[in-house]
C-alpha cells in the first residue's frame, strides 16, 4: 500500500464538509484502509472584531483539500462522486501527486507561522509614516509613526490632540495606512 498525497478541487466553503465526508467514506468503503490523512491548509491570524483582538483561522487555499490515498480507478470514481467535490487538481488526465518534501514544507510554514509568537502582521510599518487609527479612542485620528515593535505588534504612534503631541501605543490591527 502506497500512500500518496492530493489535491481535491472542492466548492468554495465546502472544505471542511468535503473533509468530514471523506473521513466518514473512510469507515464505511471497503477501500476505506486507502484513505489516508485529509488535510485542509489553514493559518492562524490576529483579527480585530469589536474592538478585541482575536485569533481566527484562515484558509490559505481556499476550495482545496489535501488527501493521502492509494489511488485506483474505483477510489478516484468513488472520492469524486462526493458531494462538494470538483475533481482532482491534474496535469492531464490523471491526478498530480504532490511529493512528501512538498507537502512538508507547505505545513511545516503553516505551522510555524500560525504559532502565537510568529504570528505575523499582515502590515508592516516604518517610523515617520503617516497612519490612520482606525480602532479605539483614537479613531479617526492621524499620526506619525513614532517607533515599531514588531515582536508584540505594537506600534506607538504620536498624535495632535489639542495641538500637543501625545504618543499612543496600539496594536497593528488597530492602525491603517494614511
Amino acid at each position: 500500500m502506497a500512500l500518496k498525497w492530493y489535491v481535491l478541487h472542492t466548492l468554495s466553503a465546502q472544505e471542511e464538509k468535503v473533509k468530514k465526508l471523506i473521513e466518514k467514506n473512510k469507515k464505511l468503503w471497503p477501500e476505506g484502509a486507502r484513505i489516508g490523512q485529509v488535510k485542509i491548509p489553514t493559518i492562524e491570524m490576529a483579527e480585530l472584531r469589536g474592538g478585541k483582538k482575536r485569533i481566527v483561522k484562515k484558509k490559505l487555499m481556499p476550495g482545496y483539500v489535501f488527501v493521502e490515498l492509494d489511488l485506483d480507478d474505483e477510489l478516484k470514481r468513488k472520492v469524486r462522486s462526493i458531494p462538494g467535490v470538483m475533481g482532482f487538481v491534474s496535469a492531464g488526465k490523471e491526478p498530480q501527486v504532490l511529493t512528501e518534501q512538498e507537502m512538508h514544507s507547505l505545513f511545516t510554514e503553516m505551522g510555524e507561522a500560525a504559532s502565537e509568537e510568529k504570528l505575523a502582521p499582515r502590515i508592516l510599518f516604518s517610523v515617520g509614516e503617516t497612519v490612520k487609527i482606525i480602532d479605539g479612542p483614537f479613531a479617526n485620528f492621524q499620526g506619525v509613526v513614532d517607533e515599531v515593535n514588531p515582536e508584540k505588534g505594537k506600534i506607538r504612534v504620536r498624535v495632535e490632540i489639542f495641538g500637543r503631541s501625545t504618543p499612543v501605543e496600539l496594536d497593528y490591527l488597530q492602525v491603517g495606512k494614511g
